[in-house]
């Protein structure tokens, strides 16, 4: 399957590059989680789509610990009816352990992306037939304290190879979904799409972020993120 391949690709690559400090800990859920994220591109992920939601990297209670992009633990197993096998990164920060399907926190970027998601086109199916969401970066930088690093903050020597990574993976995937659109789940994604894609591809849009770090998301992100779609003409079922 042309996605699965992408994917084992672009966490090849990624597994070569080293980064350091103050990166003290790097996931690569491609790895450690490749029953579930390749059982999400199996399913999901066969084109072509009207529309690529483009996120920025895992977050450490959701793509990190299921393999699948924004991937909430419930909402991985119980609306998209996805489970698997989910192994550990050689080393873990003792605050941020990887503990597959079982992990007991949420992660809020996900559960209002995939809960609007089933809110607004109920079976999973209805919404994967004309879209899909793929991840920009599929690695988790964490420091010493366990914050998270975005991928933009790294430093350019470790950048430059990442996002050359990271950009022939995105032109993969488009290639293989043949989208109208790329939409850049928050500014990062945007950007580097356009920086991609350029003018001759499909076109890029941008809808606001779910992160609850975020104020402007949370006064109420669905609403706001639908706004958005439809000013680019994405009608939604009612």
């Amino acid at each position: 399957m042309e996605l699965v391949e992408i994917a084992r690709t672009l966490s090849d690559a990624v597994d070569r590059l080293s980064f350091g400090p103050p990166t003290a800990f790097v996931y690569n859920p491609l790895d450690y989680a490749r029953s579930p994220h390749e059982a999400y591109l199996e399913r999901f992920g066969r084109g072509p789509k009207e529309a690529v939601f483009l996120g920025m990297n895992p977050g450490p209670f959701g793509m990190a610990q299921t393999g699948v992009p924004f991937g909430d633990p419930t909402c991985v197993r119980e609306w998209m009816g996805i489970e698997g096998e989910v192994g550990r990164p050689a080393e873990e920060h003792p605050k941020r352990r990887i503990l597959g399907f079982d992990s007991p926190r949420s992660e809020v970027s996900g559960t209002r992306l995939w809960g609007w998601a089933k809110e607004r086109f109920g079976p999973p199916e209805a919404f994967f037939e004309r879209f899909f969401v793929w991840n920009y970066c599929p690695l988790v930088f964490m420091e010493e304290s366990s914050r998270n690093r975005v991928p933009e903050k790294l430093p350019a020597s470790e950048r430059e190879p990442l996002f050359e990574a990271c950009d022939r993976a995105v032109t993969d995937c488009v290639e293989a979904l043949s989208p109208r659109w790329v939409i850049g789940v928050g500014k990062f994604a945007e950007d580097r799409a356009r920086t991609i894609l350029g003018d001759d591809g499909p076109a890029i849009g941008r809808i606001l972020h779910p992160s609850p770090a975020s104020p402007k998301a949370n006064r109420g992100w669905a609403p706001q993120a639908e706004a958005e779609l439809e000013a680019m003409g994405i009608s939604l079922p009612s």
